[in-house]
């Protein structure tokens, strides 16, 4: 199987740079073919130029660069048998719509290639004014990635680059977003992003039994005894409480869940998030809490990882992390004193 990386986004946006940090630092193993942008005018007629051809053009740290002309689908297939890499990485061209390139490459059905991850890199400085100028291109790169690269974000204040963020959102709402500098990443950890995106949401409530589509919580007795075979799915996403007495007499309420989260480059001293957190565990203003995770950056380089549970958290120093994530989960949680309390208001 050769897995197959989209990495696009307008000229200038640091593609390039990407791509070399991810062959050195993450798939030095693999043997890559790295295909860059003459088909890009898909995205412009509708159509390839006419002459089938590659034409290779340097190779590097064990990486086979080359261009495709004319034909994708043929030219895709005598790189696929004169080099039967493991990886190809596709470039496309600065102005190519990232939807034509997903499409070229899931018309050719074709079995030995894996489509793995699309994504798209925007420079965090002129993410504004390319939206308002360029439109569809634009946007088209942004809606149909599933990871989204903001590059440029040293260069930035942490208000500007939420700005970016809160503009990417509206238009994509479930890509991986990374904002940190990816000079501060190591590309095993863009990878990662990239291939296995990380929702602090869905794993906050699997690992408190609780259903991610419908989340309801189903508890059985005082034992808090839990019976999987017993889980009716409500998909009506009322905060109702549904109350059933089991074949043991014991009664149990299906309790629904709310979940709470931001994405944030902002940084916070672990005083800072002693006090959120220590206002979370005694104050019910917020709503009931049940869970509470994060990682955020710290002031001084760092990033600071909390967890909390009712009654107690726990804040620890951890690796830099890809963007700022924060989740709390509960029942009637109040959202815009949650906000307040983080401190993330616009």
């Amino acid at each position: 199987m050769t897995k197959i990386d989209i990495i696009s986004g307008f000229l200038g946006a640091g593609k390039t740079t990407l791509i070399r940090k991810l062959i050195q630092e993450a798939y030095q193993d693999e043997k890559i073919v790295l295909i860059e942008n003459e088909f890009g005018e898909i995205g412009i007629d509708g159509g390839f130029l006419k002459e089938a051809g590659i034409t290779i053009k340097e190779m590097n740290s064990g990486c086979i660069c080359c261009s495709l002309v004319g034909d994708f689908a043929a030219s895709l297939e005598k790189v696929m048998e004169q080099f039967s890499p493991e990886r190809i990485i596709i470039e496309p061209s600065g102005v190519g719509k990232l939807s034509d390139v997903i499409k070229a490459i899931c018309d050719l059905q074709d079995e030995r290639l894996e489509l793995n991850s699309y994504t798209t890199v925007v420079d965090g400085k002129k993410a504004k004014v390319y939206m308002k100028n360029f439109g569809e291109f634009f946007n088209n790169q942004i809606e149909f990635a599933n990871t989204i690269i903001i590059s440029r974000t040293q260069m930035m204040k942490p208000e500007q680059v939420e700005n970016v963020i809160s503009l990417l959102r509206k238009h994509n709402q479930h890509a991986n977003l990374i904002a940190t500098p990816w000079e501060e990443l190591d590309g095993e950890k863009v990878r990662e992003a990239m291939e296995h995106p990380q929702n602090l949401s869905d794993e906050l409530l699997k690992e408190m039994d609780v259903c991610p589509i419908c989340h309801h919580h189903h508890e059985y007795g005082h034992e808090h005894e839990h019976h999987h075979d017993h889980h009716e799915h409500h998909h009506d996403h009322e905060h109702e409480h549904h109350h059933h007495h089991d074949h043991e007499g014991h009664h149990h309420a299906d309790d629904v869940f709310t979940s709470w989260g931001c994405e944030t480059m902002r940084s916070y001293t672990k005083e800072e998030l002693e006090t959120i957190l220590n206002a979370l565990t005694k104050q019910s203003q917020y709503g009931a809490i049940l869970r509470a995770k994060g990682m955020v950056p710290s002031n001084d380089h760092n990033w600071l990882y909390f967890d909390l549970v009712p009654g107690e958290y726990d804040i620890r120093l951890g690796g830099k992390d890809t963007i700022g994530k924060l989740c709390v989960i509960g029942s009637d949680l109040k959202e815009s004193a949650l906000t307040a309390l983080f401190g993330l208001e616009q």
